[in-house]
């Protein structure tokens, strides 16, 4: 297991390596020298993700590097530049492919955490009974191609639509990772006309469904029907949601801005057009919250998560009222009954992230912001969603905030895409075996 563990730090800072090789060709191609440097110390000091910011021309201190660099690697999207116009593109680059990093970095720990996490969603991923080291890293070898096969799709969808190739690049990095960067100062400078809007929209639900999603429906088998329950749960929560949407609150406004920011808040993406409805921000934030697949780039606290309790806790009332009844476990589209101790870890996350939002939202009072805002922005940092029109937090500027907020930040940033509730599995798997 140690050695898997070494081929696995390998792989990912090698990616890191790769990376910043191809911001250096980047940089000479279009005759961009200012941070040359910096990306060929970063070539050789590549664990450190803040370096390319921290040397860059901007004086940037150390605290604002890592805050960015956290930002992107957690893809949250909370940015220290106010005008990312005056930024060298080859820096932009740099920012969007921390999010692309940290989205396959996530996923890789799924991989290797989900013997631990979850019995039921392990069987989603694999028929294997043991996840063993073989298998681990036949899983990972196929996320990696499968990850970055359609980010390659979005990429070339995006400049079918006449979008700039450098923003289409930049935009591929985020939506794929669920991040939050933008290579511009808002999105409305890059997404001009309605056709644009839709097919962005269906774009940013790559982070939503499983990143196997396509890959079982291509390779669908009868026997595998349970490879694709969750993301047919998902299909149909999404569609409900957009129907509420279109009945109740669109009424004579442009139903297609709802219908971005309905796909970017229940990805964990968040950034939106400008003319966006504040009035809906908790209903956005509630979207944010519940998130979407498990095996997915995207945080929150997971549909099925919230969906297995309603199920249970129903069950659980039925069967009080009428005791003579027995009352399965199960979901739609699926033969698998889910067991107490599942129910007990979805419980736990719940509650962890009600501390750790009491938590934040108290030191971000004390410090600098309202009560509603930092509400409104605890919720974004712990489900690492950028900040936007849609939540009414778009004038936020995080250059100028204290170092116990921007600390407070990247501390729970970090929290919100690990989850507290895997450390202590963790935990308990190896130091309570007994």
């Amino acid at each position: 297991m140690f050695g898997l563990q070494i081929k696995y730090l390998s792989f990912f800072f090698g990616l890191i390596s790769i990376l910043s090789f191809f911001n250096i060709i980047y940089s000479y191609y279009f005759n961009l020298y200012l941070n040359l440097n910096t990306y060929y110390l970063s070539l050789f000091l590549s664990s450190i993700l803040a370096i390319p910011f921290y040397l860059s021309i901007y004086n940037l201190t150390f605290i604002n590097s890592f805050f960015e660099a956290v930002s992107g690697f957690t893809s949250t999207g909370f940015t220290i530049f106010e005008n990312v116009k005056n930024i060298d593109q080859s820096l932009i680059l740099w920012r969007s492919t921390t999010q692309w990093i940290g989205g396959l970095y996530f996923l890789f720990s799924i991989i290797y955490l989900i013997d631990i996490y979850d019995e039921n969603f392990k069987k989603t991923l694999t028929n294997f009974f043991s996840f063993n080291t073989s298998e681990i890293f036949k899983q990972a070898i196929k996320v990696f191609f499968i990850y970055s096969g359609i980010t390659l799709v979005i990429f070339i969808i995006l400049n079918l639509l006449s979008i700039r190739t450098f923003d289409s690049l930049n935009l591929a990095f985020s939506l794929i990772s669920s991040g939050g960067f933008l290579p511009t100062n808002n999105l409305s400078s890059i997404i001009r006309d309605d056709t644009q809007t839709i097919i962005l929209s269906f774009l940013m639900l790559t982070s939503f469904f499983s990143i196997f999603f396509s890959y079982n429906l291509f390779f669908f088998k009868k026997k595998n029907v349970n490879f694709l329950y969750e993301d047919l749960n998902l299909i149909i929560y999404f569609v409900i949601v957009l129907i509420i949407f279109f009945l109740f609150f669109s009424f004579n406004q442009d139903f297609l801005n709802y219908f971005l920011s309905i796909s970017s808040s229940m990805s964990n993406i968040g950034f939106t057009l400008d003319n966006s409805n504040t009035n809906l921000t908790f209903i956005y934030l509630i979207l944010v919250i519940i998130g979407g697949s498990f095996f997915s780039t995207s945080s929150g606290l997971r549909f099925m998560k919230i969906y297995s309790l309603f199920i249970y806790s129903v069950n659980q009332i039925l069967s009080f009222s009428r005791p003579k009844n027995i009352y399965k476990n199960k979901l739609f589209f699926s033969e698998v009954n889910f067991e107490f101790n599942e129910i007990s870890k979805y419980f736990l996350s719940v509650l962890i992230f009600i501390l750790s939002l009491f938590i934040l939202t108290t030191l971000l009072t004390i410090s600098e912001f309202s009560f509603e805002n930092s509400f409104k922005l605890s919720i974004l940092t712990l489900m690492n969603t950028v900040n936007s029109s849609s939540y009414g937090l778009s004038d936020l500027t995080f250059y100028n905030l204290s170092y116990f907020t921007k600390y407070c930040l990247i501390f729970f940033m970090i929290v919100g895409r690990i989850e507290l509730l895997t450390i202590l599995l963790l935990v308990k798997k190896f130091l309570f075996k007994n």
